[in-house]
């Protein structure tokens, strides 16, 4: 046998080393994108959505289109241009966002 299942993979069990609050964006390996989907204290189990559309706070002047690929600045805790120095891709835009707006739609995409 080379492989088990073990579970679905749209959540996967998440012990933090800090307290995490619902909602919260976590990088796992500087690679993989989860948002917590409740409150996690730190050495509790817990679990993080990795698949799902979410609302996500986003730097001003920045504008996205559906599809396009949004990273997360975790110094910033905002959404970013994909490729930005220090970001991590996290999923795409599943809708026009302007540049003025405070939020942008993005469905996460794990390892992407």
């Amino acid at each position: 046998m080379d492989a088990r299942f073990i579970q679905r993979g749209d959540a996967i069990d998440y012990t933090p080393l800090a307290d995490v609050a619902a909602g919260d964006i976590v990088i796992l390996s500087g690679k993989l994108a989860g948002v917590a989907k409740l409150d996690i204290k730190a050495g509790e189990l817990g679990a993080l959505a990795l698949t799902g559309v979410y609302e996500v706070a986003k730097s001003s002047g920045i504008a996205f289109a559906a599809g396009m690929e949004v990273g997360w600045s975790a110094a910033d805790r905002k959404a970013v241009a994909a490729g930005a120095s220090g970001s991590v891709k996290i999923g795409h835009a599943v809708a026009l966002t302007g540049a003025s707006d405070a939020t942008v739609l993005v469905r996460l995409c794990p390892g992407l």
